[in-house]
């Protein structure tokens, strides 16, 4: 088994590279390159499953966790973005999976109204995961 630490810095680039391909996705839909977005959608999908079983593996079977370290003004901050992150991430996995769905059925129209939500519910989810790593494991260090 690798060493705990490990895990919060591989969650994170899982995080990055899902938002990486998420943008990379949505932009070859606006130029109508289907294949190359069904490609990008689904492996920004893998990508976030990966997350999830590293996440809930390092959290419930390692069970170890960070205090964040910051003071004043920015604890307000971080809870607020870890709160909404948490939230939302709940929110989005049912979303994810029907967008993911509709898109491979072929049921465009279905999938282009989910989607319109889905995406920016997704990235806002693994964007602020990154962010979250960073300000518990970096940048409030004591």
């Amino acid at each position: 088994m690798p060493d705990p630490s490990f895990y919060p810095a591989l969650n994170a680039t899982l995080n990055g590279t899902c938002a990486v391909l998420l943008i990379t996705g949505r932009r070859f839909i606006a130029k109508q390159r289907v294949t190359a977005h069904r490609n990008t959608m689904i492996a920004a999908f893998i990508t976030s499953a990966a997350f999830l079983t590293s996440y809930l593996y390092y959290h419930f079977g390692i069970r170890l966790t960070m205090p964040f370290q910051g003071h004043g003004w920015i604890r307000p901050v971080y809870f607020t973005l870890l709160l909404t992150h948490t939230t939302l991430a709940v929110v989005v996995l049912p979303m994810i999976l029907v967008t993911l769905s509709r898109g491979l059925k072929a049921r465009y129209d279905k999938h282009r109204r989910i989607a319109r939500w889905t995406y920016p519910v997704w990235l806002y989810v693994s964007v602020t995961g990154v962010v979250i790593y960073f300000m518990l494991y970096h940048w409030f260090r004591a």
